[in-house]
């Protein structure tokens, strides 16, 4: 890693009003998550394409088969949050915001006070038919409810949009940072990766990702996230 390109990263973190970090899976694989896209991530070797399992079609017209695989390869309710999560959390808490694209709720686990769950997350599960709340115990046990419903955990499904008010949300807290930080992620999914559109001209931009991410006029510190988390 560029240790002169940290230390300016460093100095552009300490001075900014408002910091707005846009977070990844790959923020989550040191909690023992796996990401999606990559050789072990969990669309490697899939049946069918995740664009197919993860619809809202199959969640409706084969829900065992959107049921077995969520189960199987989404849920990790042992995992805490790691350093990053929490270094996060404490940036945003005392002057920032997180806008992220897991599905884990570790960021909120770690006391992230100011975060907008994107796409949002695994533990917001209820009835499809009756909307009753339910828990991921009660989920555990299988996909259909006493009424006759279908169970479902409120992430966005290929086919459904986003929650207008995650877009607004984060639409207002980039427009109005002076730092974007994207973490963890390819950055390669929209509308995501359309926040960074909203940024103002002056904005300090920093990818520190794995490999460099598809985007012009960023800083990019590459190499493994945490290394940089472990100095801040």
């Amino acid at each position: 890693m560029d240790q002169q390109l940290l230390q300016e990263f460093k100095a552009d973190l300490s001075a900014a009003r408002h910091p707005v970090f846009l977070t990844g899976a790959g923020v989550s694989t040191h909690s023992g998550i796996p990401d999606y896209r990559s050789k072990t991530g969990i669309y490697n070797g899939v049946s069918e394409p995740p664009e197919t399992i993860l619809s809202e079609d199959t969640l409706f017209n084969r829900p065992e088969l959107f049921y077995s695989f969520v189960m199987q390869n989404m849920y990790f309710p042992e995992a805490k949050p790691n350093l990053i999560h929490e270094k996060i959390a404490a940036i945003c808490n005392e002057k920032g915001y997180l806008v992220t694209q897991n599905i884990d709720t570790l960021d909120a686990k770690a006391g992230n006070r100011h975060v907008t769950e994107f796409h949002g997350n695994l533990y917001d599960i209820y009835c499809s038919k009756c909307h009753k709340q339910l828990t991921y115990e009660d989920y555990a046990k299988g996909y259909r409810h006493e009424c006759g419903g279908i169970i479902r955990p409120g992430i966005v499904l290929y086919g459904e949009g986003i929650n207008p008010d995650n877009i607004s949300n984060s639409v207002n807290h980039i427009a109005n940072s002076d730092m974007v930080i994207i973490v963890g992620t390819s950055f390669v999914v929209y509308p995501f990766a359309g926040l960074l559109n909203y940024a103002p001209a002056s904005a300090k931009l920093w990818a520190l990702n794995l490999t460099e991410i598809p985007a012009a006029g960023i800083k990019q510190l590459t190499g493994d996230a945490l290394d940089v988390f472990k100095q801040l």
